[in-house]
């Protein structure tokens, strides 16, 4: 068995997956979201590493009474949350999680005074709140952090990486989402972190994606794991890409997770700043920084996050699963468009002003049709980025692989193979992120070779392009029309 810590947004998950890639056991637990002012979402990172605790012991547990041994464990995470501990191990303030918009002024200020080009040169992103460096600011400047040799700032994944072994790391595709990586040269950038107000010092060692890290503690879940090799770690999105085999450049995975992310495959070159597009790592599978490769990304902030607003914010469903049936019901959202902008717009818009709105209201409209505005949103998102990316790739996308909660959802799948006008593809297991976890960690101990991969990703469901050009288009339009009211 290969284990998979995937500590998400919303929860956090074990799953122990075996040589023909099956998922044959999980745990989950469910993470607090903490909301202490308008724009501020934080995660508490004791609360993080608890629940990978008992995830872990219950795992293993199953495992252990079914004479399962477990070869090796890796890690993938919610990406940018900015995380800041001391070396015994204690949180010093609340995890600042990705959606947090409370340094959305920072950047602005930041863009003002001329970095932007610095920044895009350098890291392939965009100054904007959604990454970790100007939170990590933030705790400096405004959480009374002080900068000592004893505090240590990081992502999810070193935290954890911390916690499971006692090394201060992190790899390339989460170093790469932080404004301070350097995507020439692999580390960390002086001149950025200066920028910044942080110290290269108190961020982690980085270390390839797939190679041995370290051993998890005998202290860590009552041993459960004590002494399992810890030897991948990604990012959840470059996870996903790496366990639905997107190697090839091209390639293109949606996650429909809290917000949709969107990445093409580039292989081993960089590519130049592109409009409305981030260029992160795609993964590092040896020591040499050359090892490196590329990807495109688009970030939706909107998509499960939206179905807990219906949820928890409404009322108008009691489960997130009632959302597909609900939006099944009707044939159509009968005008009705949901821009879900709750905290701002990210690819290919960036706009972190806009905010959510409803258009096309009537006396008719009802839950059913809320629900399917939602789900047409998600599709709507998704071609915007799909097209921006075939644009500046200078490809056409053949094929859209889909995972993620959402990606349950037959009505979600057609909708988005009608809005691109591409085939896409529901794999055998829709944990694409864990098992590419799984996958870089499994490939450092020797459990699969890379060629072997791609034939273990099988194929659950295919969804056609079922309505033409013109009737896909029209509706598309309203939706720009929705979302240009909503823009700052």
């Amino acid at each position: 068995m290969v284990v998979a810590i995937d500590a998400g947004t919303t929860g956090v998950r074990a799953l122990a997956v075996d040589e023909e890639a099956a998922v044959v056991a999980v745990s989950y637990r469910e993470l607090t979201q903490h909301f202490p002012a308008p724009g501020f979402v934080e995660h508490d990172a004791a609360e993080i590493f608890s629940l990978v605790e008992e995830t872990l012991a219950e795992l293993a547990g199953v495992l252990a009474d079914r004479g399962l041994p477990i070869a090796a464990a890796g890690i993938t995470n919610q990406r940018e949350t900015a995380v800041a501990w001391d070396r015994r191990g204690r949180p010093l303030q609340p995890a600042i999680v990705w959606q947090d918009r409370r340094t959305a002024g920072r950047c602005a200020e930041l863009e003002r005074e001329g970095l932007l080009p610095l920044v895009r040169e350098r890291t392939g992103l965009v100054l904007d709140s959604y990454f970790s460096a100007t939170k990590w600011e933030w705790m400096i400047r405004h959480g009374g952090l002080e900068p000592t040799g004893d505090v240590l700032l990081g992502t999810v994944d070193d935290w954890l990486i911390w916690k499971l072994t006692g090394r201060h790391a992190t790899d390339p595709t989460n170093a790469s989402r932080t404004l301070c990586y350097d995507l020439t040269t692999g580390a960390w950038s002086d001149e950025l972190c200066g920028r910044f107000g942080i110290e290269a010092r108190m961020l982690g060692e980085i270390v390839p994606s797939s190679g041995r890290i370290g051993t998890i503690s005998p202290e860590v879940a009552g041993g459960a794991l004590a002494g399992v090799p810890l030897s991948g770690v990604a990012g959840d999105q470059q996870a996903a890409l790496f366990g639905h085999g997107c190697h090839a450049p091209g390639q293109t995975k949606v996650t429909y997770g809290t917000g949709s992310f969107i990445l093409m495959s580039l292989g081993d070159t960089r590519p130049e700043p592109a409009d409305g597009l981030l260029t992160t790592v795609a993964w590092q599978l040896g020591e040499d920084p050359s090892d490196r490769a590329y990807a495109l990304e688009g970030a939706v902030f909107s998509s499960g996050a939206t179905i807990q607003w219906l949820r928890d914010g409404l009322g108008i469903i009691g489960e997130a699963a009632e959302i597909g049936p609900l939006a099944a019901s009707v044939p159509s959202s009968d005008g009705v468009v949901l821009v879900p902008a709750f905290a701002g717009l990210g690819s290919p818009w960036w706009d972190p002003g806009a905010r959510a709105a409803v258009t096309g209201l009537t006396r008719g409209v009802g839950r059913a049709q809320l629900a399917r505005a939602a789900v047409e949103a998600m599709a709507f998102q998704t071609r915007d980025v799909v097209d921006a990316m075939a644009e500046s790739a200078g490809c056409e996308v053949a094929e859209l692989r889909a995972d993620g909660g959402a990606a349950v959802m037959d009505l979600l799948l057609q909708l988005q193979a009608d809005q691109c006008q591409v085939p896409v593809v529901r794999p055998s297991t829709t944990e694409a992120t864990a098992l590419g976890a799984a996958f870089l960690a499994g490939l450092a101990e020797g459990v699969w070779e890379r060629g072997d991969l791609a034939g273990l990703v099988g194929c659950e469901a295919r969804f056609e392009p079922s309505s033409s050009r013109s009737r896909v288009d029209a509706d598309h339009r309203r939706w720009l029309e929705a979302l240009q009211r909503v823009r700052s």
